[in-house]
């Protein structure tokens, strides 16, 4: 998919947990990227409405700050906006001279939303990119693990972003699960039994159904 193409195509069903992210090759503010450069990585992926806005502004700034957290979890970041590379180029330079904060990811450009409609953001006949407001965690094999969408008066939170990252490869890591507001280093959850057999063996603990590994 290219993402400076036609905007004339047939509709694209949202997509779900676990499908795989649909490849593009789009001009950014770092040049031409395509979604395979980050295989082998993880990968946030977020989109906004509109360059120049107050609550995608805010946004910015914390991925930019948070850049380094997200880097030691061996995760990119990965922007997009229907505006064009003009404009994303202004804006995040005015960031800079307006807040002192330098946005070190790229910023894709999709003005004919063919990538917003490829990832399903937007129903085919949608004239405006109003709801072009979601985020996708892909995985290093370009697998979706998880999908946020947020309305266009409520900002991201970043640090929920991060924690959704790090909960996520933790659970791989250790085949496991992360309980409710989990953080590094807390304790995981061992997978709930599955036969009256296993359950038995899992007897003598709290519960046979939530039983917590220590880090």
């Amino acid at each position: 998919m290219d993402g400076s193409g036609s905007n004339q195509h047939s509709p694209s069903p949202a997509l779900r947990l676990h499908d795989r992210a649909p490849g593009f090759r789009a001009r950014s503010t770092a040049g031409d990227i395509a979604l395979s450069d980050y295989r082998g990585r993880w990968l946030v992926f977020f989109s906004h409405p509109a360059d120049f806005t107050s609550v995608c502004t805010s946004e910015f700034i914390a991925f930019a700050k948070a850049q380094p957290d997200f880097a030691r979890l061996d995760c990119d970041l990965l922007g997009l906006s229907v505006d064009s590379l003009y404009a994303h180029v202004a804006w995040l330079r005015d960031i800079e001279r307006s807040f002192g904060v330098k946005v070190g990811f790229p910023l894709i450009e999709d003005s004919a939303m063919i990538i917003a409609r490829a990832y399903g953001m937007l129903d085919a006949a949608a004239q405006n990119s109003g709801t072009v407001r979601a985020t996708y965690v892909i995985d290093p094999e370009g697998v979706i693990r998880a999908i946020a969408w947020y309305p266009m008066n409520v900002g991201r939170s970043v640090a929920e972003l991060l924690r959704l990252v790090a909960a996520l490869q933790a659970s791989q890591a250790a085949q496991a699960l992360t309980p409710e507001g989990w953080q590094p280093g807390d304790a995981l959850i061992e997978p709930a039994a599955t036969s009256i057999q296993e359950a038995d063996e899992r007897d003598g603990g709290p519960s046979w159904y939530y039983r917590e590994r220590k880090a």
